[in-house]
């Protein structure tokens, strides 16, 4: 992904209150908030929109009806929404790279001995000593069964929860719940069987095998595994039916990413559309906040947080209410790009290093770069990707000059920081107010905008920011 100069985006708040209401539909914010999901879980980008136009040609040559497709569409769409949160617990667990260690184990046929332990073998501990890699190795043969159950349910619970939360059905959510279980009732949390398995979750778990192995690979290739899987992971009707659309060539063919973008909108079928009125977009950008935030428990609830900060601020400043609404979802969104961070740098005890640090720059760039690519939030990607940049010119990823940044970027950045400082993170505990008010006070006008500064600590200290657990709920 490129990121376009900021000269092409017209960010501010007036051409957002220009552009007419329901011109975008809640498919256009899904399918390219899904890339920030495929970096969360090291697939390929696109991953999940290759995926749902899998699914979809399969419903259909199954003859599902229209509403039926509609919920087979978002569930695959939102199929790794839960994905986030059981990636510190796999961290903790294997000591290396979560994301990669994601990535390669969707390759692996867990019905196969011998192919779960040469996972184990070769991604527990790298790169540690001998004695730790042994150790973590002992402890996942022996409650192998428990913490599988325990990370899937954790995956499968959240990802459920947040599909409700962005407004989507219970057949939906369901579907989501019980994307792990298989056929043969081996599969995870609660070794459902056969038909006691929803029948999207069935679709939605085969087409996203038949992309692992197609991506970059042979199209024969997943249609050689669904097979050998065939009445153990996937349902044999559901295959027969992914047997005849994999003859069809147009289904293999590569799209670059807006004509993909483009080609699986098309898919949703159009009666069921839902246009991205200002409640929904509310409600979607609070729920990928709470996405974001998941990744690591250190920090829980701070998109949250940032995103009411950042509008209690915006309303003392007398901003519109539209806007306020708008600058709150820069907010909820601004670390949308961690999720492309490993949890070995998020939750890393000691001092990064410079390659690690780098490494967590990039989280801004990563933010703009998506949301650039979501109609309703294109305005805003500028604005939240760069609150990490400083008035003196010191910040990343630009550098930017204090005159380059705007006023909703300079709240953002006052509310992100405040947030940071209050709570615990690897390397120490949270600040009490008064020592983050002194650290604010010594960054206000090199690096933070003064006014926003006086106003966080005048709104905390008349007791007139929202608390520390608003609309936060329970793990």
């Amino acid at each position: 992904m490129s990121t376009p100069n900021i000269l092409e985006v017209n960010w501010s708040p007036e051409n957002m209150s220009q552009q007419p209401r329901g011109a975008f539909s809640i498919s256009d914010v899904v399918a390219s908030f899904t890339y920030a999901l495929d970096l969360t879980e090291g697939q390929p980008p696109g991953h999940c929109l290759r995926s749902c136009r899998i699914g979809m040609a399969i419903g259909r040559e199954m003859g599902l009806d229209q509403k039926t497709l509609w919920n087979l569409y978002y569930s695959i769409l939102l199929k790794d929404a839960g994905c986030s949160s059981n990636a510190a617990r796999l961290f903790e667990l294997y000591a290396s790279d979560d994301r990669q260690t994601k990535n390669d184990f969707k390759k692996v046929d867990t019905d196969s001995l011998f192919q779960v332990a040469r996972f184990v073998f070769s991604h527990t501990a790298l790169g540690h000593p001998l004695r730790e890699k042994i150790d973590r190795i002992l402890n996942l043969v022996r409650n192998g069964e428990e913490l599988a159950t325990e990370m899937f349910m954790a995956r499968c619970e959240r990802g459920a929860h947040i599909a409700l939360e962005m407004g989507f059905n219970e057949d939906i959510a369901h579907a989501i719940r019980c994307l792990d279980e298989h056929w043969n009732g081996k599969g995870r949390p609660r070794s459902l069987e056969g038909k006691d398995i929803p029948l999207l979750s069935r679709i939605a778990l085969l087409s996203q095998v038949a992309d692992v192995f197609s991506y970059g690979r042979s199209p024969s290739q997943a249609v050689y595994e669904l097979k050998k899987r065939k009445s153990s992971w996937f349902d044999p009707e559901v295959v027969e039916a992914f047997g005849s659309v994999s003859q069809k060539s147009e289904l293999w063919e590569p799209l670059p990413p807006e004509e993909l973008s483009d080609h699986v909108r098309s898919l949703e079928p159009s009666e069921y559309s839902l246009p991205a009125n200002d409640e929904r977009l509310d409600a979607l950008s609070r729920a990928f906040g709470k996405i974001i935030d998941a990744k690591s428990p250190y920090t829980y609830g701070h998109s949250q947080r940032v995103g009411e900060y950042t509008m209690s601020i915006a309303r003392e400043m007398g901003f519109s209410e539209d806007r306020c609404r708008w600058v709150r979802r820069g907010g909820f969104l601004h670390d949308l790009g961690k999720l492309g961070v490993s949890n070995t740098i998020l939750d890393k005890p000691g001092r990064l290093s410079s390659e690690e640090y780098d490494i967590v720059q990039n989280h801004a760039r990563y933010t703009e770069e998506i949301l650039v690519r979501i109609g309703p939030f294109k305005t805003l990607s500028f604005v939240a990707g760069a609150h990490h940049e400083r008035l003196d010119g010191k910040g990343y990823p630009r550098k930017l000059l204090a005159k380059e940044i705007p006023l909703e970027t300079r709240i953002i950045s006052v509310s992100d920081i405040y947030d940071a400082l209050t709570e615990d993170r690897p390397y120490r505990k949270a600040m009490e107010d008064e020592k983050a008010f002194s650290i604010l006070h010594e960054l206000r006008d090199s690096a933070l905008d003064g006014k926003c500064v006086d106003l966080l600590m005048d709104l905390k200290r008349q007791n007139r920011l929202l608390p520390k657990d608003y609309g936060l709920d329970a793990r």
